[in-house]
């Protein structure tokens, strides 16, 4: 790996496969540090995300079939299946999801972001977010909140009620809000949040106080029915995490922008099933390099351990993919008390992440750290030079479906995945005839 690693650095000479690179990998930075994402609308996923017809389920992670797929993402195909009502016991909606009938694809291959086994089924409310310097949209569901739901894999009556609830209730009042606000401004939300205590992946109380300060004042003046308003503004105040899909897909529509652009090594997606971890590299386009995903270091709830965790497993590692999440853990210390460790190992981890990022950004600024931008745009190259491998907070789902969180911590994505990205790479764009390996 060495000699593709030589092969491929950075050369002051422009017309180089070195000074290619280097120069595609600054437009990237550049794409991902001026990206505005803006939530504009929220539609049923039916409506608005691609190719989304009527039997598909959208899943976390790169692709999977159902025979691979780990338990909580079955047990959230189960519940998502009884939520539309094309089943009417879990038994049921096993026997429908290995009957083929089903299409499953991954979240990331229609523009969509969902956390833990990211299930998008075609009825769900999607937030739609637009990265207004490019133009191009996003999509991801609401957070449900902690504790027994859907995306850790739970599907019981309480489960399928809420998600009712969050169609028929806080959907419409979400509508409204965003039309009475005209959008609503992620980026300068992201931004007060990290100045705030946030990471924007594992803490987001911060995010989610400043979104309930514009929501609360719009809705309590609003024509809708009083008591869906009192039922919004609840839930509302009290889910510290609610504004973690939005976090989620403003960083997809955020790296999005940064895809496709030849000769770059820097990656546009983490992503991880709860079977495999994988990435996508810009200059590699859609495909997925994937490695055997680990279970996460951390801390479980009371009667929990290791031996219950699930492997890693959601999209929510986009946060880290855009330069935010526990590439950011340094300025948010509290998070430490929920995934383990020490304020200074936040900082120390936070400090790795600039080895291996392009540069910085300066919309995200790390205020005990001098105010720093946020290390942003891994660099394929630097994490197989170096052997620092990008860190993700993220929570544990339990390893049977039907359970939900057990516990939170961090996790390195396998150097694997980058090691066959960056033989991808030199496989696509070294000049023939030179040596790879």
């Amino acid at each position: 790996m060495a000699r593709i690693v030589a092969q491929l650095s950075d050369d002051i000479d422009p017309a180089s496969l070195g000074g290619k690179i280097a120069s595609a990998n600054q437009e990237a930075l550049i794409r991902i540090t001026s990206a505005r994402p803006v939530v504009v609308d929220m539609l049923p996923a039916r409506k608005v995300i691609p190719g989304m017809s009527s039997n598909t389920i959208l899943h976390a992670g790169p692709p999977i079939e159902w025979d691979r797929m780990c338990g909580p993402m079955r047990g959230a195909v189960i519940g998502a299946l009884l939520y539309e009502g094309m089943a009417s016991s879990p038994d049921e909606a096993e026997k429908l999801a290995v009957s083929g009938e089903i299409e499953f694809a991954p979240c990331h291959s229609r523009n969509a972001v969902g956390p833990m086994a990211g299930i998008i089924s075609p009825s769900m409310p999607v937030w739609v977010v637009v990265n207004e310097t490019f133009g191009n949209l996003a999509f991801s569901t609401m957070n449900e909140g902690w504790g027994r739901t859907l995306r850790f894999g739970a599907y019981d009556d309480k489960v399928i009620e809420r998600l009712k609830w969050m169609e028929y209730r806080l959907a419409p009042a979400m509508k409204y809000l965003i039309e009475r606000l005209q959008g609503i401004d992620l980026k300068s939300i992201i931004a007060q949040a990290l100045q705030m205590g946030d990471e924007c992946h594992n803490r987001d109380i911060a995010a989610t106080n400043l979104f309930f300060k514009k929501a609360a004042p719009v809705l309590v003046d609003s024509d809708l029915d009083s008591s869906m308003v009192r039922e919004v503004i609840s839930f509302l105040g009290n889910h510290e995490h609610f504004f973690l899909n939005l976090a989620m897909a403003a960083c997809k529509a955020t790296l999005d922008a940064a895809e496709n652009i030849p000769y770059c090594s820097v990656v546009t997606a983490i992503a991880r099933n709860g079977v495999e971890v994988g990435i996508r590299v810009s200059g590699l386009g859609d495909r997925w390099f994937t490695e055997e995903a680990t279970i996460p270091q951390g801390l479980y709830f009371p009667g929990y351990s290791e031996s219950d965790a699930n492997p890693d497993i959601g999209d929510s590692a986009i946060t880290e993919t855009a330069g935010i999440g526990a590439f950011v853990m340094g300025t948010a210390p509290a998070i430490v008390q929920f995934v383990g460790g020490t304020p200074e190992d936040a900082v120390r981890l936070t400090r790795e992440m600039y080895e291996i990022t392009v540069g910085t950004n300066d919309s995200y600024r790390l205020p005990n750290m001098s105010f720093i931008g946020a290390p942003t745009a891994i660099d394929v190259r630097k994490v197989v030079e170096t052997g620092i491998l990008p860190i993700i907070n993220t929570g544990i789902a339990h390893k049977e479906p039907g359970h939900g969180l057990v516990g939170a911590g961090i996790v390195r994505v396998p150097r694997g995945a980058f090691e066959k990205a960056l033989r991808a790479l030199a496989e696509k764009y070294a000049p023939e005839g030179r040596v790879l390996t």
